[in-house]
């Protein structure tokens, strides 16, 4: 619980960097206004005073420097945004009870590289999400598919929107720990994680819409607070399917993890005439 609440203190500083670099990015591709349509996928499971601030801030930022952020200003961006990545690396050694003895210089480009690869998979589970259950009956007119198509494609949608975010999870699963593992093992933790992420989210939108006002609570941090909460139970989720994968990990290895070793740094050379 302590560790989910540290990862959410670090998710509140990466996202708007996050967000911000994905502006950047979704601006150059072929789908007209896909930042806002993200946005409006995300107010589902956020409430609508989270929402408000979220926008707020990205309108002052984004707004003005558009043209700026494909420079050398994104690099900063991205490298704070990993600072979320960086935090769940530490976190998933504590859930595997493995220690990392690796270095700085890899650990953080690792953080790097992780934000890249999860964040282009769950990007296209928004984008699966954007396009709708309507988009099954155009893509059929276009390349003249069967009804049937149309008829099962609302579930088709759900299933690779749920599957690439699944296998986002199990990316950050088996790269992030400094463990050696297969990367199906990661599949019930992810599936897990997943689960559970999409049932509290369901939970706390109805919380956040019909119990809580977070407004008269806490005043004009009320967003912010009600958005560190979602926040605290996506750690949450996510911790639970690792506490999973490594509590089945020790029982395929009777009970010892097998960790990732750095090779011995090189102190003497010896010549051998």
């Amino acid at each position: 619980m302590q560790m989910a609440a540290a990862l959410s203190y670090y998710f509140v500083l990466s996202l708007f960097p996050a967000l911000i670099f994905l502006s950047a990015i979704v601006a150059y591709l072929p789908v007209p206004d896909l930042f806002n349509q993200t946005l409006a996928l995300m107010a589902r499971f956020l409430p609508a005073d989270t929402m408000g601030l979220v926008r707020r801030v990205l309108a002052d930022v984004v707004s003005p420097n558009k043209g700026t952020f494909l420079s050398f200003g994104i690099l900063g961006t991205l490298w704070a945004a990993s600072g979320g990545f960086s935090a769940a690396i530490e976190a998933l050694n504590i859930a595997y009870d493995v220690k990392d003895d690796r270095p700085f210089w890899k650990t953080r480009p690792l953080a790097v590289g992780l934000a890249f690869i999860t964040g282009a998979l769950l990007l296209v589970a928004l984008g699966v999400m954007i396009v709708g259950p309507e988009f099954g009956g155009w893509l059929a007119a276009r390349v003249h598919l069967s009804a049937v198509f149309v008829l099962l494609w609302p579930y088709i949608h759900w299933t690779i929107a749920i599957g690439f975010t699944v296998l986002a999870l199990e990316t950050l699963y088996f790269l992030a720990p400094n463990i050696k593992q297969r990367f199906l093992a990661t599949l019930p933790g992810a599936v897990l994680a997943v689960g559970c992420w999409i049932g509290l989210s369901y939970l706390l939108g109805i919380y956040f819409r019909h119990f809580a006002n977070f407004n008269k609570t806490y005043g004009t941090l009320g967003a912010a607070i009600a958005l560190m909460i979602w926040l605290y139970w996506t750690g949450f989720a996510m911790l639970v399917g690792a506490e999973l994968n490594a509590e089945l990990a020790k029982v395929s290895s009777e009970g010892r993890l097998e960790e990732k070793r750095e090779p011995p740094p090189i102190t003497k050379i010896d010549l051998v005439a």
